[in-house]
């Protein structure tokens, strides 16, 4: 499932009308305005729909896979593991590139390389150097911050699961509120139609998205807890989420980001996962699916490379149908390269050489967590083929994601 909300972001990316690297040329291939506006409107939220299930679908898997007695230092490790060696990487192929004749001084790549570029409402630092890198300063609050939820969420039995699901909904819904009522709404951004405090507030700050990532580790706990609805499969869920972006369409901008499919997303989660603890095959067990989850981090984080700065190199010019679509099957086929390249040369490497603790010890101190009940231990694998990973999600831009 990771790699299809990966995809959203890969189409969200290909539509937009204008890039987020210099000269901010259109991304949008195609001549025919209908079939050009078309194309934008019908992804235009796609990449908010994908980082959102990313940020889901990350609480989710770590608390399913959280093992008893881990250390804080050994979680963490494997966590930044997962994406500081790929994003080094993509982050000096943008340098040298692209980003480092426009992004001259330290004030703003550093804190990109550093993945605390969000914390700063500055669009020249926020979405600097590989825009699609601004959701992993979020993954890195959630791995901070695992290990202090993780505890009193596994103390929470029964409906009071639901009960504080919906509160992380609630929160979810006040982000934007203040963002539409309390943040000034000027001056307007030059990439969404909101202002840039509005889009730094109520998108890019990692602390409103904690709500995400927190909703997820309770999904996991519903799950486990054999409280799922059986009434709502992955059929229905499905069906829910199409209804859900259709909503997010329709909805005012900032209520697109994440409020009108946070429930859609959180339903297909759980459904996918209940079907796994039931027994229920699914083809995202297959060889190919996990392949596609192996290489999905990869495959979403190039993407500042393999569609935005590809597309500079062909200039302004747009094309007819067929063309355009040979276009962004190239933007594709460069993008699941580079996911494979990354995960087979970058993130692979560095996990054998460094995932591991060299010493082992009987003394068990600060804990990520304590053991889960688990009935099946193959769901994180269902939802995530490559559940070591946690996502990251979505990059931005125009229309950002």
């Amino acid at each position: 499932m990771r790699f299809f909300a990966a995809l959203l972001v890969f189409f969200f990316h290909s539509s937009l009308t204008d890039s987020p690297i210099p000269p901010n040329a259109p991304i949008n291939p195609f001549a025919d305005a209908t079939i050009a506006d078309g194309f934008s409107t019908a992804f235009s939220k796609a990449g908010y729909l994908g980082v959102s299930f990313f940020f889901v679908l990350s609480g989710f898997v770590l608390a399913w896979a959280s093992k008893p007695g881990e250390r804080v230092t050994a979680f963490l490790r494997r966590r930044l593991l997962k994406i500081f060696p790929n994003h080094v990487v993509v982050f000096a192929a943008a340098m040298i590139l692209f980003a480092g004749a426009a992004v001259t001084s330290a004030a703003d790549w550093l804190p990109n390389l550093l993945l605390i570029h969000t914390w700063f409402p500055q669009p020249t630092v926020n979405l600097s150097v590989n825009p699609p890198s601004w959701s992993l300063g979020s993954e890195l609050l959630f791995y901070v911050l695992f290990p202090l939820l993780i505890i009193p969420i596994r103390k929470i039995r029964g409906n009071a699961l639901w009960v504080w699901s919906a509160l992380m909904v609630a929160g979810m819904v006040a982000i934007q509120l203040i963002s539409t009522y309390l943040v000034p709404d000027t001056p307007k951004s030059t990439i969404t139609p909101i202002s840039g405090m509005q889009f730094w507030f109520g998108y890019l700050l990692p602390l409103g998205r904690v709500f995400e990532f927190a909703l997820g580790i309770l999904l996991a706990r519903v799950v486990l807890a054999g409280l799922w609805p059986k009434r709502v499969g992955f059929g229905a869920a499905l069906a829910l989420t199409v209804l859900g972006y259709a909503a997010a369409l329709a909805a005012p901008f900032q209520y697109g980001f994440v409020v009108a499919t946070i429930i859609p997303v959180a339903a297909l989660i759980g459904a996918t996962a209940s079907a796994d603890v039931e027994g229920r095959a699914t083809f995202l067990r297959s060889r190919p699916m996990v392949w596609l989850g192996e290489v999905s981090f990869g495959f979403y984080l190039v993407q500042g490379v393999t569609i935005f700065y590809l597309r500079s190199l062909l200039g302004t010019e747009t094309y007819s149908v067929p063309v355009a679509l040979l276009v962004i099957a190239g933007f594709f086929c460069a993008s699941l390269l580079g996911g494979w390249l990354l995960f087979r040369f970058v993130e692979m490497p560095a996990m054998r050489r460094f995932g591991r603790s060299r010493r082992r010890t009987q003394q068990v101190p600060a804990t990520v967590s304590e053991p889960y009940e688990s009935p099946a231990p193959a769901v994180a694998a269902a939802l995530a083929p490559a559940p070591a990973r946690e996502p990251v999600p979505v990059a931005t831009a125009g229309r950002t994601s």
